[in-house]
């Protein structure tokens, strides 16, 4: 007679008998280690990877070992310093803010609709991203120059000059640093749920309603990442700046700049600047900590 067998229990093709559960292999392993996948680094890996920890911390130790402490506060406070972070805290936020009502529209227009030639302009867009700032420098000199394919229209017909002025640091910050937005914001389009904005048209709103209704709340973090790092690239820029507005102190000379002068001159004032621009940096860090430095 066979013994009744409890509800639930997988039984066998024949005998009846209750199934066994298989282990699946590896799994004790697992418990055991309590995260897959992490083991113990070989030798062969853990030099170089120690070398490159190095490579990469050792210069920014000798920067704050090298710092001159104590007369680090009187060289911060002075005039030229300050007209430099000024400068380069107004003109970062100024092109972010270029990026963001320019590179949010790209961004939506790459991701959400389909165009012949998309492809090409996304490589265009990430062009600034390998090309060297010098060389973006040259460009925008050749399209917005005095003599530029542009600029010779702007100065003719409204008398406006950006090369060696605010606006032209403005305008080279912006052509490096908005890919970074454009192609975070990109992303996030790409990882949101096209479904939320088509029932919002369904239900009668405009297109634009429900970018702004829907998409933007949907999309606020990777604006917000995209916006940080391209602040963060347009307050470090140098060689397009330098190309494009030149370097005068009060009206184009940012903080790369004036480390740039600095060192040819006083070390020890080009060390303190690159302290706040260190700062800066890991402050930005701070800010994307949720978003990158939480690792798994």
């Amino acid at each position: 007679m066979t013994p009744p067998r409890e509800p639930g229990a997988a039984t066998g093709p024949r005998t009846g008998r209750p199934r066994r559960r298989r282990t699946p292999a590896g799994s004790a392993s697992v418990r055991r280690t309590g995260t897959p996948g992490r083991h113990g680094a070989p030798l062969p890996l853990l030099l170089p990877g120690v070398l490159a920890l190095a490579f990469l911390l050792v210069p920014l130790l000798a920067l704050l070992v090298r710092a001159p402490w104590r007369s680090l506060p009187d060289r911060l406070t002075s005039a030229e310093v300050w007209q430099a972070l000024q400068l380069s805290l107004v003109s970062a936020t100024a092109a972010t803010a270029v990026s963001l009502v320019l590179g949010v529209p790209l961004a939506w227009l790459l991701a959400r609709t389909d165009f012949p030639g998309r492809g090409f302009v996304r490589a265009l867009v990430t062009l600034p991203l390998v090309l060297p700032p010098v060389v973006g420098g040259v460009a925008l000199l050749l399209a917005l120059g005095r003599n530029g394919v542009v600029g010779q229209w702007l100065d003719s017909w409204f008398g406006i000059t950006l090369p060696f002025t605010t606006a032209g640091v403005v305008l080279a910050e912006a052509f490096v640093a908005m890919p970074f937005l454009v192609i975070s914001v990109e992303g996030t389009l790409r990882a949101a749920d096209p479904r939320f904005e088509e029932a919002a048209t369904t239900l009668g709103a405009s297109r634009f309603t429900a970018f702004r209704r829907v998409t933007l709340p949907l999309i606020a973090p990777g604006i917000a990442a995209g916006a940080v790092l391209a602040w963060a690239r347009a307050l470090g820029e140098f060689g397009a700046t330098i190309t494009f507005a030149g370097n005068f102190p009060g009206r184009t000379q940012t903080m790369p700049l004036a480390v740039y002068l600095a060192l040819q001159n006083d070390p020890e004032a080009a060390i303190a600047l690159s302290l706040v621009l260190l700062a800066v940096s890991v402050a930005v860090l701070a800010g994307l900590r949720d978003r990158w430095l939480t690792g798994v």
